[in-house]
C-alpha cells in the first residue's frame, strides 16, 4: 500500500504531458538515489548552490548557472535580479520599487497566467504590439527609463510576433536585458545553452519537465552578475525569493537528472514517440465518427511543438460527448487516462507515456469512444 493508496488518490496514466498539474515527470532511480544520499548530511546551503551552479554552468556550457525551486521562481528571482542587481539596499527594498525601476515589458501576443510570478517582484507590466502582430517599432517605443527587463515566452513565439532574436538585439541597443521563459523548451537538448549563446541575459528552464528531475527545481542560466543578483535574491537570504527555498536534496536531483539528461539518445527517444503515435492512431482507425491523426503541433501554447501527438476530433452527431465529456469519462477508467485539449477536440502526447502504456491507452480510449457511439 503505497501513499496514493493510502490517501485515496488515483493514478494516472498521463497521455498529456510534463504538466506541474500532472506531477511533472517520473524520476530516474539515479535521480531518487542522489536525493536520497544528500538527505544524510547537513552543507552550507549558500556554498551547495555556489558550487552546484558552477558545475551545471560548465556541464551545459555557460557562464553561469543557478538552481531554483522550479522555473516560475527563476522568472521571478530573473526579474528581481534586473532591477536590484547585487545592491543590498535594492533586494533588501523589493517588491516596494519606489524609486527603482519598475516595469517589464512583455508582448500582448505572449501575456499567460506564467507572468504572475514576473509580477511577484512588484512590477508593472508594458504590453506592446497586438495580439495577432507585434513591430519592432513598437517594441522600441514601450522602452522607458523605468524598464527593467523584457520578458519573451518561447511557448507564445510564432512568425506574427517578435522573434527573440529582433527582442534580443532592440534589448542590447536599449541596454535593458532580455529574459526568456523556455520552462518546457526541452527537447532538444542544445536549448539549455542555445539562448544565452544567442544573447539572452537570463534564460529559465523547468527541471521537472523532459529533464525528469525533481519537480520543484528548475534552472537559470545567464551571465555572471545577473546569476550572482539571482542568488542574493533568494533563499536561504531574506529577500524577495525566501519562500522559494530549493533543498540540498533537490540540487542533487537536478544535477543528477542533468547528467543523464546530456547522456540521453535523442534520436532513439524520438523513434519511440513516433511508434506509440503509430500505435495509438492505427488502434483508433475505424471508431465511426472519430478522425485519429498525427500531428506535429505548431500553434502557440504547445511544448515542445515539434513532439508528434494524436489529435482526436469526431463528429458529435456520431459521438454526442463534448471534449470534457470524453475527458472526464476517461478520468474515470482504471486506470485513468489525462489527455490534453486542443480548440477542437483532444490530444495524446507521447511524452509521458512509459514503454507499454500507448497499449492500454489506446484501447481505453477506444472503449470510451466505442460506447460514446452506443450511447450507452
Amino acid at each position: 500500500m503505497d501513499i496514493y493508496d493510502k490517501l485515496d488518490i488515483k493514478k494516472l496514466i498521463n497521455a498529456e504531458g510534463t504538466l506541474t498539474s500532472l506531477g511533472g515527470s517520473v524520476m530516474d532511480p539515479a535521480v531518487m538515489e542522489a536525493m536520497t544520499e544528500a538527505s544524510k548530511y547537513f552543507v552550507d546551503l549558500n556554498e551547495l548552490l555556489e558550487k552546484s551552479g558552477e558545475y551545471v554552468a560548465n556541464l551545459i556550457g555557460v557562464e553561469a548557472a543557478y538552481i531554483t525551486s522550479g522555473a516560475a521562481a527563476g522568472l521571478t528571482l530573473s526579474t528581481a535580479a534586473c532591477i536590484s542587481g547585487t545592491d543590498p539596499a535594492k533586494i533588501r527594498q523589493l517588491p516596494d520599487l519606489q524609486g527603482l525601476k519598475n516595469e517589464v515589458l512583455i508582448q500582448k501576443s505572449h501575456r499567460n497566467g506564467y507572468d504572475h510570478a514576473v509580477r511577484q517582484a512588484g512590477v508593472t507590466i508594458v504590453e506592446f504590439g497586438l495580439i495577432k502582430e507585434t513591430n519592432p517599432w513598437e517594441l522600441e517605443a514601450a522602452i522607458s527609463e523605468r524598464a527593467a527587463a523584457i520578458v519573451h515566452f518561447l511557448e507564445f513565439e510564432n512568425d506574427r510576433n517578435l522573434a527573440l532574436a529582433d527582442v534580443i538585439i532592440i534589448g542590447k541597443e536599449m541596454g535593458v536585458p532580455v529574459i526568456v521563459d523556455a520552462a518546457a523548451e526541452l527537447p532538444p537538448v542544445e536549448n539549455l545553452s542555445r539562448f544565452f549563446h544567442a544573447g539572452a541575459d537570463l534564460t529559465v528552464f523547468s527541471g521537472g519537465k523532459d529533464i525528469c528531475g525533481p519537480q520543484s527545481s528548475g534552472l537559470i542560466v545567464g551571465g555572471r552578475d545577473l546569476i550572482e543578483a539571482c542568488a542574493l535574491n533568494a533563499n536561504p537570504h531574506y529577500s524577495i525569493g525566501r519562500a522559494m527555498k530549493v533543498g540540498k536534496e533537490e540540487i542533487a536531483g537536478m544535477i543528477t537528472a542533468l547528467e543523464l539528461y546530456l547522456k540521453q539518445d535523442f534520436a532513439a527517444e524520438e523513434k519511440i514517440w513516433e511508434d506509440m503515435v503509430a500505435y495509438i492512431v492505427d488502434t483508433l482507425s475505424d471508431v465511426p465518427g472519430l478522425d485519429a491523426r498525427r500531428v506535429s503541433p505548431a500553434e502557440p501554447g504547445v511544448q515542445p511543438n515539434w513532439i508528434p501527438r494524436v489529435y482526436l476530433d469526431w463528429d458529435e452527431k456520431t459521438i454526442p460527448f463534448s471534449g470534457a465529456e470524453i475527458k472526464s469519462r476517461l478520468r474515470q477508467e482504471e486506470p485513468g487516462i489525462a489527455v490534453g485539449t486542443t480548440s477542437t477536440g483532444l490530444f495524446v502526447n507521447p511524452q509521458t507515456l512509459k514503454p507499454g502504456q500507448e497499449k492500454l491507452a489506446a484501447q481505453i480510449l477506444r472503449k470510451v469512444f466505442l460506447t460514446a457511439d452506443n450511447n450507452e
